[in-house]
């Protein structure tokens, strides 16, 4: 049997399943029935496809448990984070199923005798999906919901490591009443995945993962002129300044860092103090931390479980070690515990600077490295100074002054007092190495869409 993918749980190192490769006459079969099923969905009524999507909710509510099981197993995901992310998707789904119509609607210019203009959103074709492993359900749905609400199809190529998730998915839209090969489940090499870009029957891809992954895919997407859309990660500044509350601060800033194990596109990477407060946010900070229950995932009291592999954690580490190789200091955490499970604690550096490889690489795992700021000018010259342009949080009492720092913050998004989330109702995306384009909200429904003009004069 040829193996492409092999699913580990991460809390013991144990083998959950493994799944075969698609050979290229599988894979083209992949595709002619994802092509065939977006000619049904397509042909559909828009409120015929936004009932399909109130269905599809419905349906991930009846499988929460077990979508959340398989989250917890593939991946390390606390199962009452598990269980969240579920509820997520379904908030997801019937948020666009009550939009969708007001969202697609055409719009209409009276031009005078030069006659009506109309603008209609009409879908492009099959989209392929890349999606990552760290929210298996959420990032499939918040790439695919929007896209496919638009009348698209959508063929997912899941990360190796949860392909149970990605067939309970496939489950799912089936379950749902969606047309069959409307959303499609494919599992193939990477070289065979970049193909697929030059099949006609593919209009474009959405990719969310490593700037190197994002950047070839967006390459062989280029050569082909289909359209990309990227979301690569970021290196995310958590800004807080002397005037902010601080016990709101540092509890947002501990959620921020360490959900999901730290490892979140959008987490808060590098925590930016100003000076004057620097010592006691960083004391605070360090005895919430301690508090982080850190144990077995399927524990509904577990905060914080695994990374999610080997390699991942080795990355981490490296990294710590680096970073305190120029300079910087632990207060927390900072080794690989022994025993079975890819554990590693959570970890909080000071004496940080911005070159250090702690900041300059995405940390995509528990660690908090805390830098210290002159002044606000020089947190925001902190925040800039990055490859990345992902997300982004600002804490300061002062509205007038946060209004206009923010949009010297070169990021996707800035959160006020608060930290990065993603919403159906607003956009997310970022700039620089974190990617172009923007998923959720009306952008996201019309990223992968036709943007059709009807000019119509009198005969």
């Amino acid at each position: 049997m040829r193996i492409q993918s092999v699913s580990i749980n991460p809390a013991n190192g144990m083998e959950i399943a493994s799944y075969p490769a698609m050979d290229s006459f599988e894979l083209e079969a992949a595709v002619a029935e994802a092509d065939a099923g977006y000619q049904v969905w397509r042909s559909l009524a828009v409120s015929t496809r936004a009932r399909l999507l109130d269905q599809l909710g419905e349906t991930l509510k009846a499988k929460r448990d077990l979508l959340g099981a398989m989250m917890t197993a593939e991946m390390g995901k606390p199962i009452s984070a598990a269980l969240g992310e579920v509820d997520k998707c379904v908030n997801l789904c019937a948020w666009y199923a009550a939009n969708l119509e007001r969202l697609l609607a055409s719009e209409i210019s009276e031009l005078g005798t030069d006659g009506v203009a109309t603008v209609r959103y009409l879908p492009l074709g099959v989209v392929l999906g890349v999606m990552p492993w760290n929210f298996p359900i959420w990032q499939v749905l918040r790439a695919a919901v929007p896209i496919m609400a638009a009348g698209n199809g959508f063929v997912l190529k899941h990360a190796d490591n949860v392909q149970g998730s990605a067939l309970a998915l496939g489950e799912c839209f089936a379950a749902a009443g969606f047309p069959a090969g409307s959303f499609t489940v494919v599992n193939a090499s990477r070289d065979a995945i970049a193909g697929l870009l030059s099949d006609r029957r593919i209009c474009g891809v959405s990719v969310t993962a490593g700037v190197a992954a994002g950047a070839a895919l967006a390459a062989e997407a280029g050569r082909n002129l289909k359209k990309s859309l990227l979301e690569l990660g970021g290196s995310d500044p958590f800004i807080v300044l002397a005037d902010a509350d601080l016990d709101r601060a540092v509890s947002a800033a501990v959620t921020a860092r360490f959900q999901n194990c730290g490892q979140v596109c959008i987490a808060a990477k590098r925590i930016i103090v100003e000076r004057p407060i620097a010592d006691e946010f960083t004391q605070r900070f360090v005895a919430e931390v301690s508090k982080i229950k850190v144990g077995d995932p399927e524990d509904p009291a577990t905060e914080m479980g695994p990374m999610a592999r080997e390699r991942l954690r080795a990355e981490v580490h490296d990294l710590v070690q680096a970073s305190v190789a120029k300079g910087a200091r632990i207060l927390t955490g900072g080794f690989i515990p022994e025993g079975r499970g890819t554990f590693y604690p959570p970890t909080v550096l000071v004496d940080v600077t911005n070159d250090m490889p702690i900041c300059r690489e995405e940390t995509f795992g528990p660690v908090a490295p805390i830098l210290v700021a002159r002044d606000a000018e020089h947190a925001v010259s902190l925040a800039n100074d990055s490859d990345f342009g992902l997300s982004s949080a600002l804490w300061t009492r002062n509205t007038s002054r946060a209004a206009n720092l923010a949009t010297r913050i070169e990021a996707g998004a800035v959160y006020i007092n608060g930290f990065s989330a993603s919403d159906p109702r607003v956009p997310i995306g970022g700039i620089k190495n974190s990617g172009y384009g923007r998923e959720l909200s009306h952008f996201g429904l019309k990223e992968f869409c036709n943007v059709q003009l009807h000019w119509a004069r009198s005969g």
